[in-house]
């Protein structure tokens, strides 16, 4: 797969109105922005490890993309154009701390907290019509569309582009659909993009 080092993750929260409505949330007025850290990002087959710290990890299939120039104030076509690759993405979370915390660092960030499969060329597949699927121990938790997103990738990146300097390389993921569910240790859960690629990893407690 390609190396991914990228200077941020840039993650989108309650872009599907059904997860927003599931967790008891309304729908933005603009994209919502957070980071994730890339130290949690991990690939296919390595193990999401659950945190001693929190009682309820959840996880969140997503459709992400990765730039292959910088932008800054870009439009929704520049920033289309910019898009290099698609992968599919497990946004997973400590929800408990989420909740607790009032903003979502240490809910995020965990170490192992960002699965991430093997990008596709962007050129290879329609943006519009991407689906995910999210599948733990093979029972589908999970399926959403890109045209179910209340922001669309091209907007979220041009946003974001208007406040921060998106850097080639940069991962940028879209939001979730409803259907977020617990993980415990022994499953194996898995984020497919059909006509992209999945990615799947096992879960496991942390060593005492």
């Amino acid at each position: 797969m390609l190396a991914l080092r990228p200077s941020k993750i840039l993650c989108v929260g309650r872009n599907y109105r059904a997860h927003a409505a599931e967790l008891g949330n309304d729908v933005p007025a603009e994209p919502l922005l957070f980071f994730k850290p890339p130290s949690a990002l991990i690939s296919a087959g390595e193990a999401i490890v659950l945190p001693p710290q929190s009682s309820r990890v959840e996880h969140e299939g997503e459709i992400a993309v990765v730039l292959g120039r910088s932008l800054r104030h870009a439009t929704p076509d520049e920033a289309r154009a910019a898009i290099s690759y698609v992968l599919p993405l497990n946004d997973v979370t400590a929800r408990d701390l989420q909740r607790t915390d009032g903003q979502w660092t240490r809910a995020k960030g965990f170490d192992t907290f960002c699965p991430v499969g093997s990008p596709v060329p962007a050129q290879e597949v329609d943006l519009e019509a991407l689906e995910v699927i999210t599948t733990v121990d093979g029972e589908v938790r999970q399926h959403g569309y890109a045209s179910d997103m209340a922001f669309s990738i091209p907007d979220v990146v041009a946003y974001a582009s208007a406040i921060m300097t998106l850097e080639a390389g940069d991962l940028i993921t879209t939001g979730t659909p409803e259907g977020v569910g617990p993980l415990e240790p022994g499953m194996t859960v898995t984020v497919e993009i059909p006509g992209v690629g999945s990615v799947s990893n096992p879960v496991a407690a942390a060593r005492s």
